[in-house]
C-alpha cells in the first residue's frame, strides 16, 4: 500500500487545546529534532527538485536526500539515509548528487535550521492504524524566524478513509487547514521572505497514466496554489493573493469540467457547486479590485472604503464551517472517490491521459470556435461563454503540456499560450466592463460624480474587434496536440 498521509495546520493558540481533548492520550513518544538544510549559494539543488538535510535526534544523526518533482522518476527511490558523525555533508556514490551536479555538490553551506518538539501516537480508528505526529517548533535563517505548528496523520494499515475520520474528528476540536508546505519549502520561502503571490506550477504527467490519477495530479496542484494563495490572502490581504486564489479554484472547477465523463458520483457535483460558492465570496472583492484602480480619486476613496468590508466578509468565507468541510470533503473525495476505481468498460478512467488529453484540447477548441463566431453581433452572455471557453482551453493547454514534449509540440504550445493570453486580456476587459455597473448599483455608487467615467463604453467596440481578432489567431494557431 502506498503511503498516505495528510498534513494539518494548526495555530500555535491551539496546540494546547488539542492535546487536552480526548482524542488524544499520553503521547508514545516525544522527540526534540533540530534539522540543517544545505544547498549551494543560489539553491542550485532545490532548483533541481533536491533536498539534502542532517536531522539530530538525541545523539543519533541522519543525512537525507530527496528528490521531488521531475527527478524522483528518473531514480529507482526518491529518499536516501545515511548515518553521519557530524553536521557535515557526506557526499559519496550512494547519493544522486554527486551524478547529478558533480564538484558543484561538493560546495555545498548550511541555509536555515528546522527545530521541532515531536510528539507521536499510534492511534486506531475504525479498526485502522495511523500514527500521529504533532510538531512544533521553528524555522531560523539568521535573524528571521517562522513557526511550525501542524499535524501530520500517516495511514500505517486499514482503509484511507479512517485517515479522514480521525481528521474530521481533530478539525472539530480546533480549526485547521491542509498543510501543502514541506518543512524544506518553509526554510527556502523564508529565504526569499513572503512571495506576494503564488502563480500555478509546473504539473508532472506521464502520457501512460491513466486519466483517473491524471485528474487526481492535476486537481491536487490546483487545490495546492489555491492554500498557498489563500496564506497570503489571509495574513495580508494582497489583492493579487485573492486573484490567483480565484484563478486556482477556477482552474479546478474546469479540471472537473474537462473529466466530467468519468466523474459520474454526485460528490464531485456537490463539491464543485460548493467551489463555485467559495469562488463567488472571494468574487465580490475581486470585482472591487478591479475598479479601484480606474476610479477617480473621490470614487476611488468610497470604492476603497466598500472594498474593507468586502474583504472582511471573504475572510470570514474562507474561515466559516462551510469552507472548512469543503477543504476535508474535497481531499477525502479526491483520496479515496470511487472514480479512482474507474476503468475503460465503465466510464473511461484508465484511458491514457495522452489519448483523453488529445480529445479534452478538441472538445474544448471546438466549443470556443462555436460560442466566439461573431462577437460583435452577440451580447454580453454571450461573449461571457466565449470567455469561459477560452479560460477551460487555456488551462486544459497548461494542464497536457508535459504530455507533448516534442520540440515542435512545445514550440506550437508557447505560440498557442501566447496567443490565448491576449484573448483573455481582451475577453476579460470586456467582462470587466459589462460587470462594473453591476457592481456600483449594489454598493449604492451608480449616481456618484465619478461613475458615468469609470463606466464609459466608449472603447467597448474596439475592445470587442480586438477580442475576435485575438480569437481568431487562437484558432488559426497549430495545434500542439496533433
Amino acid at each position: 500500500m502506498a503511503e498516505i498521509e495528510l498534513k494539518l495546520e494548526i495555530s500555535t493558540n491551539d496546540v494546547d487545546k488539542l492535546l487536552a481533548s480526548n482524542l488524544f492520550v499520553d503521547p508514545k513518544a516525544t522527540i526534540e529534532q533540530r534539522s540543517i538544510y544545505f544547498d549551494t549559494e543560489d539553491h542550485r539543488l532545490f532548483g533541481a527538485g533536491f533536498t539534502l538535510r542532517i536531522r539530530r535526534s538525541g545523539e543519533v544523526r541522519v543525512q537525507t536526500v530527496k528528490a521531488t518533482g521531475a527527478n524522483a522518476s528518473l531514480f529507482a527511490r526518491d529518499e536516501w539515509e545515511t548515518t553521519v558523525e557530524t553536521d557535515s555533508p557526506v557526499l559519496d556514490h550512494t547519493s544522486p548528487l554527486l551524478n547529478e551536479f558533480g564538484s558543484l555538490a561538493l560546495n555545498l553551506s548550511p541555509l536555515f535550521e528546522v527545530s521541532v518538539k515531536r510528539r507521536i501516537w499510534n492511534m486506531v480508528e475504525n479498526g485502522s492504524m495511523i500514527e500521529v505526529a504533532v510538531d512544533q517548533g521553528l524555522v531560523v535563517e539568521g535573524g528571521r524566524q517562522a513557526p511550525i505548528c501542524e499535524v501530520e496523520l500517516e495511514l500505517k494499515d486499514g482503509d484511507p478513509k479512517d485517515l479522514f475520520l480521525l481528521a474530521r474528528k481533530a478539525e472539530a476540536v480546533v480549526p485547521m487547514k491542509f498543510g501543502v508546505w514541506s518543512k524544506a519549502e518553509r526554510g527556502y520561502r523564508l529565504l526569499e521572505a513572503i512571495r506576494p503571490v503564488f502563480n500555478a506550477e509546473p504539473i508532472e504527467l506521464e502520457r501512460r497514466a491513466g486519466s483517473a490519477r491524471a485528474f487526481q495530479t492535476i486537481a491536487q496542484s490546483c487545490f495546492r496554489q489555491f492554500r498557498l494563495n489563500e496564506t497570503v490572502l489571509l495574513r495580508k490581504r494582497n489583492p493579487d493573493a485573492l486573484h490567483e486564489a480565484r484563478v486556482a479554484i477556477r482552474r479546478l472547477r474546469a479540471a472537473f469540467s474537462l473529466f466530467k465523463p468519468m466523474l459520474l458520483e454526485g460528490e464531485a457535483h456537490r463539491i464543485t457547486g460548493e467551489f463555485r460558492w467559495l469562488a463567488g465570496e472571494l468574487g465580490e472583492a475581486r470585482n472591487l479590485d478591479v475598479l479601484l484602480p480606474r476610479a477617480g480619486d473621490c470614487l476611488r476613496e468610497e470604492l476603497a472604503d466598500v472594498r474593507e468590508a468586502v474583504y472582511d466578509d471573504a475572510i470570514r468565507a474562507l474561515g466559516s464551517a462551510r469552507a472548512q468541510a469543503l477543504m476535508l470533503d474535497f481531499n477525502d473525495w479526491l483520496r479515496c472517490g470511487s472514480y479512482l476505481r474507474a476503468d475503460d468498460k465503465s466510464d473511461g478512467g484508465a484511458k491514457p491521459i495522452a489519448l483523453f488529453a488529445v480529445e479534452a484540447l478538441g472538445k474544448m477548441r471546438r466549443n470556443l470556435k462555436k460560442h466566439g463566431q461573431d462577437l460583435a453581433h452577440v451580447d454580453d452572455e454571450q461573449r461571457h461563454k466565449a470567455r469561459k471557453d477560452a479560460k477551460k482551453l487555456r488551462y486544459a493547454a497548461e494542464f497536457f503540456q508535459p504530455l507533448f514534449s516534442e520540440r515542435q509540440a512545445e514550440r506550437r504550445h508557447k505560440r498557442f499560450i501566447k496567443t490565448m493570453e491576449v484573448l483573455q486580456d481582451k475577453l476579460g476587459a470586456l467582462n470587466d466592463l459589462s460587470t462594473g455597473p453591476g457592481v456600483l448599483e449594489k454598493y449604492g455608487l451608480s449616481d456618484h460624480p465619478g461613475a458615468e467615467e469609470l463606466l464609459s463604453h466608449a472603447k467597448k467596440a474596439v475592445l470587442i474587434k480586438e477580442a475576435q481578432v485575438a480569437l481568431d489567431h487562437v484558432l488559426d494557431a497549430k495545434r500542439f496536440w496533433r
